[in-house]
């Protein structure tokens, strides 16, 4: 509206009354009271979808406004700018704080304001007479969402671009985000594009993490962050590639949500965690004793790939039959949990049981044949590898758990062998042929051992000879 002309709330007027906000249903033409503080709504035309504005939303509208008699004192359409205010800030009279959250966009309707939600007994000089009723013809042409996410203050979430679909991302899922982050007088601290972070986890500060679990696929916004969500009293000094943070300091970030993997925990505790590279199709999932074909590639924490099915040239899938122990249970208890054509990751690792104070004794002894199997199925994947170091240190995990194991032992030795470490790897073999006598993969490595010792002991024999053969000359 013009300079010598606004809407703003009436000096005199309750600031804390609280008007209900109700979505108001009516045909075109036909007029109806909101609350219950004399407010009337006509509808003139219908809007569009269901959606109406929430407070905090920043509104664009159209009106002309006049007294009861028909005289007009301002027009929007008239000046041709539409009017844009923050809803429910108490930026305009009550009236229209009420009156325009029940429209739809698009929607045109004429509001008949009482005084006590206009500007009361006083009016508005010269303008508006005293304890005047007005009205004003308001057409809705579009909103901006701001929410306060954390219902605190701390986060404004103004929506720059509509986001697909309607899911949000959790906890676990990873998301891709570009951001761009700013303090209140315009200065960058940091930008960045194509980040990826688990949500649970955060990054760069705060707000991040809580405003992106908001978000829809596609989505960009304008965050308004408090300290609180910052980086609070302290601040942030200055790095590489970031600009320092002042302490106490507001932040205004550009958020957009690229896209996320869905993470879900596939056991209820937590052994086996599912992320979703590509939604499948259709809904049915396998039953158990289902014959399933997958493509499978297994992986180490690293990257380095121990196992690889269905992937070579005309190599058929990996197939076998769900609940009938055919493959490891924490791959039987993923495949079930797939869509056809689905493509996940899964994770199983010993991880998940390594803090084992609050379980029950029946729990831990479980817990602790879980440790055993996992560390000696990844110093087997490390030995493959010839991660010889790795290994050991695996198996050193296995023995510390159960002395006498002689997997552990004799892997061990293999990695020691492959270190070089020939007095440790023979104390390893020895200790494994004396709990298992017959073992013949141990008994091969015993014999594996005596050649390198032999090899060894010619190379050592040949290094001193030629030594003293160049101290006599």
């Amino acid at each position: 509206m013009d300079e010598d002309f606004d809407i703003p709330a009436a000096a005199d007027m309750n600031d804390d009354l609280d008007f209900p906000d109700e979505t108001v249903a009516l045909k075109v033409g036909e007029e109806k009271e909101i609350g219950n503080q004399g407010l009337k709504k006509k509808l003139l035309k219908e809007g569009e979808g269901w959606v109406t504005p929430e407070n905090g939303d920043e509104v664009e509208v159209h009106y002309t406004g006049t007294l009861l008699d028909g005289t007009q004192f301002d027009s929007s359409r008239d000046r041709g700018t539409p009017f844009k205010f923050t809803l429910g800030q108490g930026q305009v009279i009550k009236g229209w704080d009420l009156g325009i959250k029940t429209m739809k966009k698009s929607e045109k309707a004429l509001f008949t304001i009482p005084p006590d939600l206009a500007y009361g007994e006083s009016g508005s000089p010269p303008t508006i007479p005293p304890s005047a009723t007005l009205q004003f013809d308001v057409e809705l042409l579009s909103w901006t969402s701001v929410k306060d996410i954390c219902k605190d203050g701390g986060i404004f979430k103004k929506i720059l671009t509509e986001g697909q679909k309607w899911e949000n991302p959790k906890d676990l899922d990873e998301v891709l985000v570009n951001f761009e982050a700013k303090l209140e007088d315009g200065t960058l601290v940091a930008k960045a594009d194509g980040v990826e972070f688990t949500v649970r986890d955060g990054y760069f500060c705060p707000a991040l993490a809580k405003a992106v679990k908001t978000m829809k696929l596609g989505e960009k916004a304008l965050l308004t962050v408090k300290p609180q969500y910052g980086f609070g009293e302290k601040g942030k000094p200055a790095s590489s590639n970031e600009g320092a943070v002042p302490p106490n300091a507001s932040l205004d970030i550009t958020l957009e949500l690229v896209s996320w993997k869905t993470v879900s925990e596939v056991t209820p505790d937590k052994k086996v965690i599912k992320k979703i590279l590509k939604e499948g199709e259709g809904y049915e999932k396998p039953n158990d004793g289902t014959v399933v074909k997958v493509k499978l590639v297994g992986k180490l924490g690293d990257g380095k790939i121990f196992l690889k099915k269905g992937y070579g040239d005309g190599e058929e899938p990996f197939e076998f039959k769900t609940d009938e122990e055919q493959v490891i249970d924490g791959l039987d208890k993923a495949v079930a949990t797939n869509l056809c054509k689905e493509n996940t990751i899964f994770m199983l690792a010993v991880k998940f049981i390594e803090h084992d104070s609050s379980f029950s004794e029946e729990e831990k002894k479980q817990a602790k044949a879980l440790k055993v199997a996992c560390n000696l199925n990844d110093a087997a994947c490390k030995l493959k590898l010839k991660l010889y170091k790795e290994a050991e240190k695996l198996c050193t995990k296995v023995l510390e758990l159960e002395s006498s194991n002689v997997k552990a032992l004799y892997r061990r030795a293999q990695a020691y062998i492959q270190l070089a470490d020939l007095d440790l790897a023979e104390v390893d073999i020895k200790k494994a042929l004396e709990i298992d006598p017959n073992n013949r993969d141990v008994k091969l490595e015993y014999k594996t051992l005596k050649e390198k010792v032999k090899e060894y002991n010619k190379k050592d024999a040949k290094f001193y000879g030629n030594m003293f053969a160049k101290m006599n000359k």
